[in-house]
């Protein structure tokens, strides 16, 4: 087998047990490649339950920037016996597999003709030089990290500095960590050549940029917006949303007297927690919660009473496999509809889409803004593959000029001028009513309704004066299109074949087909849409081209739904194509699908074959 070099330009798989310390080790080499200048993305690929199973850490490494998962990988780290057969498997043809030799390999195992067999006595180095079976198994998962550094030519320095700063009060920790990574990389240089054909190069790619999870870039956009009071459950995979803001909270939110500007309350469950934050909402506080799917549904009738009263509030959901309990530790964006529609009755919801953590920090502190403008629950969908894993993202923009818009909110002053005050009445013609704070002013009094009531805030069964205020709610929901962030549109400069719709993560993956069909020549058009209601330019995307895939990670194709419900685009016009097993999505998953879709075979990325596409060479 004949190999090529190639230089930042590969992904790597490292197999192990949940619950061994693996994650701090993977985290140490990734973080080591992205401080070499190097493009990174990494997706944690983990069991639900505690410990025990197994577990995979997946490393792409790209010069180039993209940042999508890949489908196969040249270097695959198997640390767990349970998985051997599999991890063989996923090695790309002429790659690499790094195994524990301490114990050998299935005649079996070895079969594959096309990969390179790696093997390291890992467990046996470390019960050689470690005392203790705990420090054994931790040192044996650094070993490889040592055995790696030399195989792709890792930058030393970096590795040992990052050790400085982790143990920087326990100097025993630096050294045993340094043996560790000393014995995985010498065994590795005196039996292998080093590096491989594959290794990484020091650029200066990553100067502007961090690694950041989507759950804390948004707790810390929930601090920048001002939110003061926030109540949720744990559940996965959106608690560590909570985890990064009570960090943030206790770092920033404090008065000049040292004491806490903020609530955080663990509520007994999710209807309690959306209950609190329309409570506290309704009070004048910037509030929130942060759920998953499961949590959206028990919270719907609590959703209904803050679109209906019209309390200003955010709910982050970071989407996870359902139905039920689903699967609680992969991705899926299977919640837009539940979102969109959330409650029972007529109700449709501003909801924004997140791409990556970046736009997790900014479109936090945007939901906020639109909350209290529009003075009605604002949903800002994740996903757990943007919540939880590390992400490559520019260094994230605070700007202290920055002031909340409050929207439309009386003072003592402009109450005291008033003649009477209605809650629900437009006297702008925005479809807005003013609003009040408790206690600001006698006259800013109102009954908050939940049951029927018309634009003054009474109670009624009228069928007229309901009518008259679920319409003007209704418009003035629609007319948020013009205020919430707008899609993100890459047109070819060419006559374009097709256009590709997408939403949230699944834009790396989009993006990077869109690359490879136009290097193979076939003009694609590509649309990201960042919110709902849909703005204008969102049907006329649509329009310019004969058809459209909508590219989303649902099993019933929920964008492609909701665009027909929403707009006015004819159905042969778009096509839907999807992927739910819960992974991440690739390049080749997109290609192969919109193949599949237009009928014409398929897409295999590891071969580099494009579709052949009407009209263009493949």
């Amino acid at each position: 087998m004949g190999e090529q070099t190639r230089v930042n330009d590969f992904a790597m798989r490292i197999a192990t047990v949940n619950g061994t310390g693996s994650a701090s080790a993977n985290g140490m080499l990734m973080q080591a490649i992205f401080r070499m200048g190097i493009p990174i993305s990494g997706k944690n690929i983990f069991p639900s339950n505690i410990q025990g199973l197994p577990t995979w850490y997946e490393i792409r490494v790209n010069g180039a920037g993209h940042v999508a998962r890949k489908a196969d990988f040249e270097l695959v780290v198997a640390m767990n016996a349970e998985t051997y057969a599999r991890d063989v498997a996923d090695v790309a043809p002429g790659g690499w597999l790094l195994y524990d030799s301490t114990w050998p390999l299935d005649p079996a195992l070895t079969a594959r003709t096309d990969i390179h067999y790696l093997g390291v006595p890992f467990a046996q180095l470390c019960t050689e030089k470690f005392d203790g079976a705990r420090t054994r198994i931790l040192m044996k998962n650094i070993a490889y990290v040592g055995a790696i550094v030399a195989l792709l030519d890792l930058d030393m320095e970096v590795v040992r500095g990052m050790l400085e700063e982790t143990f920087a009060a326990k100097r025993h920790l630096i050294d045993a960590n340094l043996v560790a990574i000393g014995l995985g990389a010498d065994y590795a240089r005196e039996h292998f050549e080093c590096p491989l054909p594959i290794r990484a190069k020091s650029l200066h790619a990553t100067d502007d940029y961090i690694l950041i999870d989507g759950n804390t870039a948004a707790g810390l956009g929930c601090v920048y917006a001002g939110a003061t009071v926030g109540a949720w459950y744990p559940i996965t995979p959106s608690t560590s949303l909570f985890d990064g803001f009570t960090k943030f909270c206790k770092k920033f939110r404090h008065r000049e007297d040292g004491k806490a500007n903020y609530i955080i309350l663990q509520a007994e469950d999710e209807l309690a927690a959306i209950g609190i934050t329309i409570g506290a909402a309704w009070a004048g506080a910037r509030s929130f919660t942060s759920t998953s799917g499961a949590g959206v549904s028990l919270m719907n009738e609590f959703i209904g009473l803050a679109y209906y009263a019209e309390i200003g509030c955010v709910l982050f959901d970071v989407q996870r496999v359902g139905p039920s309990t689903g699967m609680p530790t992969r991705t899926q964006q299977g919640d837009i509809l539940s979102n969109i529609y959330a409650s029972h009755g007529d109700t449709a919801h501003i909801a924004l889409f997140p791409a990556d953590p970046s736009e997790c920090f900014t479109m936090a502190r945007e939901s906020f803004d639109l909350a209290e403008r529009f003075q009605t629950p604002i949903f800002v969908v994740s996903d757990l593959d943007i919540g939880m894993n590390d992400w490559m993202v520019p260094k994230l923009q605070w700007d202290d000029a920055y002031r909340p818009d409050r929207g439309k909110v009386l003072s003592a002053k402009q109450l005291e001028d008033l003649e009477a005050f209605y809650r629900y009445l437009d006297v702008d013609g925005d479809e807005i009513g003013y609003r009040t704070l408790p206690g600001v002013h006698p006259k800013g009094a109102y009954f908050t309704r939940g049951s029927g009531h018309d634009k003054y805030g009474k109670y009624t069964e009228d069928s007229a004066k309901y009518v008259e205020v679920v319409d003007r709610i209704k418009r003035k929901i629609q007319s948020a299109k013009t205020k919430v962030p707008q899609p993100v549109i890459d047109r070819d400069p060419g006559e374009a074949s097709f256009g590709i719709v997408s939403l949230g993560g699944c834009d790396g993956a989009v993006r990077e087909s869109v690359a490879a069909y136009r290097a193979a020549g076939v003009a694609v058009d590509y649309m990201r849409v960042r919110a709902f209601p849909f703005p204008d330019e969102v049907e006329a995307f649509l329009r310019e081209h004969e058809h459209n895939y909508v590219v989303e990670q649902n099993r019933d194709g929920q964008l492609h739904r909701l665009l027909l419900l929403e707009t006015g685009i004819e159905r042969e016009r778009i096509s839907s194509v999807v992927d739910y097993g819960g992974m991440p999505l690739s390049k080749a998953v997109v290609m192969q699908g919109i193949q599949r879709v237009r009928g014409n075979g398929d897409a295999r990325e590891s071969t580099g074959m494009l579709p052949k596409m009407k009209g263009a060479q493949a």
